[in-house]
């Protein structure tokens, strides 16, 4: 079984990212960064590492025990099969699509999910706000379909941990417009300002 933690290796990129990001407004957009809303972001993501390394161990239960009962089996090498990775990991952005959905539309997920909308500003920072009561929310449930499909749990997870990197370059201003078919692929930079907006027209986007 692979041990690998893609978030692990993009930290340092992150932390590189929101230093550049910061000289680039102080020069360009001096009002995207307050140090005390920095300060709450980077306070909200070691909340949330904390939460998920105490409360994570019973979503783990759960995908191991009902990893029992899958459909298909890829075998004791389940790693090897290179073709589940690709599959996998579309299955699990179209898993964190409604999760986010319904993190925006039932109350009890949004109670969870609404401190990620709670920064004045707008910048790589704030992609740091992330819950601490996740977990019971049983949000995590929406990756049982996919333990059921024969995914390992820890394939998930890795997938899962590839999908969670990408939404972070898209919480900053320094990207205002990308090529009109690449933006058309998916979320950019110039995209998602506009769930992060109190505008009666833009809020609760997704």
């Amino acid at each position: 079984m692979p041990d690998f933690n893609p978030t692990q290796y993009a930290v340092p990129l992150f932390v590189i990212a929101v230093l550049a990001e910061m000289i680039w407004a102080k020069f360009r957009a001096p009002d995207a960064y307050e140090p005390k809303d920095t300060l709450v972001s980077l306070a909200f993501g070691l909340g949330s590492t904390v939460a998920g390394a105490l409360l994570g161990g019973f979503a783990l239960t759960v995908f191991i025990k009902t990893y029992e009962y899958r459909i298909f089996d890829f075998g004791p090498q389940w790693w090897a099969v290179w073709w589940a990775w690709p599959v996998c990991f579309v299955l699990d952005d179209l898993k964190y699509y409604w999760v986010h959905r319904a993190g925006h539309r039932i109350r009890w997920m949004w109670a969870a999910h609404v401190n990620h909308h709670s920064s004045q500003h707008y910048n790589l920072s704030t992609a740091l706000r992330q819950t601490w009561t996740g977990s019971l929310t049983f949000g995590f449930l929406f990756a049982v379909p996919l333990v059921l499909l024969g995914f390992h749990p820890a394939m998930i997870a890795i997938c899962g941990g590839v999908n969670l990197i990408y939404p972070v370059w898209i919480h900053t201003q320094a990207i205002r417009r990308k090529p009109p078919r690449f933006q058309a692929g998916g979320k950019t930079p110039p995209h998602h300002p506009g769930p992060h907006t109190p505008n009666p027209p833009y809020l609760d986007t997704k």
